[in-house]
């Protein structure tokens, strides 16, 4: 008989046993914790996945420094997502982008829009918890991605200036399959010397299936532009905002002043000679609103059906209904329907309902839905009388009544 072993010898020999038991059961959970991990993050937004960092930088400075907020890291970083994911982080930067706060350009207009960024997680598809994410340059977030490339636009807003024409932008920059430049390039009135090139270097990147727009009102009395778009693309499409031509120019004449207090009364302005009531058509406020004669020019170079012709009065009195022609003209999905608005009153026309993620609506900036000054009302029986063939003729031209003169 074997003698006895040590004391405590028999009661360790059931531990080998429950420890392989217990590290098979290990083997067995990890890879199952581990599909199902991968799962959830391709199949919702994963919070915990480390993605770019988001920092400042401002103007030309270096990352880091104050300013605005852009994507820190490169698509090396980004290429660990997985593709769905990647994507759909990509689509959701674009959507809930941050403008900067708005800035004034050279013709008085702003390039922005008031609203509050959205939260978006750092991980690709975040769902908004935790931190935000601001508008880099155009193209950045897709460059950074190594999606997506910059294109001509396929459509363009040429006019009219104070029709309406950032309201309809900003209105059809929640179209996930539109891409538009937010300021006004002025490339065929002020920068066409500088080339083809250097215009498709301003747009954003795209994906497949999203078209690239922008819009800059002075094309549309410009002489030169009409041949110029032709040039570039003959299918380009074109949208015109227009605006009963009597409001248009006083509405000018309101931005002006709100920049240059001294300058004269809207009447001597209007009139070469107030006793005779002459108008002096040379005054950029009452030439603008021709409509007739600008589009004689177009039309030498575009057939209509490449122009869509917008209501600036039923873009607000009903923004969806005028979207979801432009959605149409553009070939593009109605997406953006009654759902996404509501009246402001004290700015007197409509902004975009906040959307999840954002705190504030998206609504105008302060230089829209400015008070006008009275004009008396002989002026505008006078302008109305003056405008009134012009207007019919455009009616004619273009197959539709718009009502300015009822």
């Amino acid at each position: 008989m074997a003698p006895p072993g040590p004391a405590g010898a028999h009661p360790t020999s059931a531990e080998p046993l429950s420890r392989s038991l217990f590290r098979k059961f290990l083997l067995m959970l990890c890879p199952l914790l581990a599909s199902l991990y991968v799962f959830y993050c391709l199949a919702e937004p994963c919070q915990t996945l480390s993605g770019p960092v988001v920092g400042l930088s401002g103007g030309d400075e270096e990352a880091g420094a104050p300013g605005r907020r852009v994507l820190a890291g490169g698509p090396s970083e980004l290429a660990v997502w997985p593709a769905a994911a990647r994507r759909k982080r990509l689509l959701q930067l674009q959507q809930w982008r941050r403008r900067r706060p708005p800035a004034l350009r050279d013709d008085g207009e702003e390039a922005a829009w008031e609203e509050e960024p959205p939260g978006l997680a750092g991980g690709p598809g975040g769902s908004g918890a935790g931190s935000s994410v601001a508008e880099a340059p155009a193209g950045t977030l897709a460059l950074l991605l190594d999606e997506g490339h910059k294109q001509l636009p396929q459509a363009i807003i040429i006019g009219v200036k104070k029709g309406g024409t950032r309201a309809l932008l900003e209105f059809l920059r929640v179209h996930p399959d539109v891409r538009a430049v937010g300021a006004e390039p002025h490339f065929f009135d002020r920068s066409y010397d500088k080339g083809l090139a250097w215009y498709r270097d301003l747009m954003p990147r795209t994906l497949e299936g999203q078209i690239t727009m922008e819009k800059t009102p002075s094309y549309f009395v410009t002489r030169e532009a009409p041949a110029r778009i032709s040039a570039m693309s003959k299918d380009t499409k074109l949208i015109v905002v227009v605006r009963d031509p009597v409001t248009r120019a006083i509405s000018d004449y309101t931005q002006t002043l709100s920049k240059r207090p001294d300058i004269p009364t809207f009447e001597d302005l209007t009139f070469r000679n107030r006793t005779t009531g002459l108008i002096d058509t040379s005054w950029s406020a009452i030439q603008i609103g021709l409509y007739a004669k600008h589009l004689e020019h177009w039309l030498l170079h575009f057939p209509l059906r490449q122009m869509l012709f917008v209501s600036g009065e039923r873009l607000i009195r009903d923004p969806a209904g005028e979207l979801g022609r432009v959605q149409d003209f553009l070939g593009l999905k109605r997406i953006i329907t009654d759902k996404h608005f509501y009246f402001n009153k004290t700015k007197g026309f409509p902004c975009l309902k906040k959307a999840e993620g954002s705190s504030k609506p998206h609504c105008l900036g302060k230089t829209k839905g400015r008070t006008h000054p009275e004009i008396a009302p002989e002026v505008v029986r006078r302008l109305r009388d003056f405008y009134r063939p012009f207007n019919l003729k455009f009616y004619q031209m273009t197959g539709h009544d718009f009502g300015w003169d009822g």
